[in-house]
């Protein structure tokens, strides 16, 4: 047994809910290779129900969903179960969307793409001490490149309205998507 199953005490339920499919299935294996025993959601509605239903000990929620909010999944569980740990997981990550996170009732707030050892470090960190920093963070050019395609795809890749939306030119922006993503 791993050192980190002990630490998650008797109660090693965890709701994970994001709505990408494929980093829902690696996340929800990888922590239950770590001890938890998993259960799933893909939308605010679905979340909600199994907060309601079977308030987990842990959890991990992705802020923004198809049908919503998940600061709205983090409100239904610290309702249910105000002792629960959760970590809210985000594409991009601002100061504001942090506060309000944690106002609401996130443990902690991590930025993707986050994996299952810093989510891990987030759920299991005490209050008396900040988690330890990530093995391999992403660098500075790495996170611009991800803050730049989080938008390009939000403006349903249109190169114009990206542009404008991040204050740039349009041909330095068709430059930076023609590359390949810095590590």
């Amino acid at each position: 047994m791993s050192t980190e199953a002990l630490e998650l005490g008797e109660d090693t339920s965890l709701l994970v809910v994001d709505d990408d499919e494929a980093f829902l299935r690696r996340l929800a294996k990888a922590m239950e290779k770590r001890g938890f025993a998993v259960e799933t959601a893909e939308s605010v509605v679905a979340g909600q129900a199994i907060a309601t239903a079977r308030p987990p000990a842990y959890a991990v929620v992705d802020l923004r969903l198809e049908d919503g909010n998940g600061l709205n999944v983090v409100e239904t569980l610290r309702a249910r179960r105000p002792e629960s740990r959760i970590v809210v997981l985000t594409g991009y990550g601002a100061i504001a969307t942090a506060v309000a996170a944690v106002k609401t009732g996130a443990t902690d707030y991590l930025a993707k793409p986050a994996d299952a050892r810093d989510v891990t470090n987030a759920l299991l960190a005490r209050s008396d001490g900040l988690p330890p920093p990530p093995e391999n963070p992403m660098s500075a050019d790495r996170v611009r490149w991800e803050h730049i395609q989080r938008v390009y795809e939000l403006c349903d890749r249109n190169v114009s309205e990206t542009a404008r939306r991040l204050s740039m030119h349009r041909r330095t922006l068709q430059r930076i998507l023609a590359k390949r993503s810095p590590r």
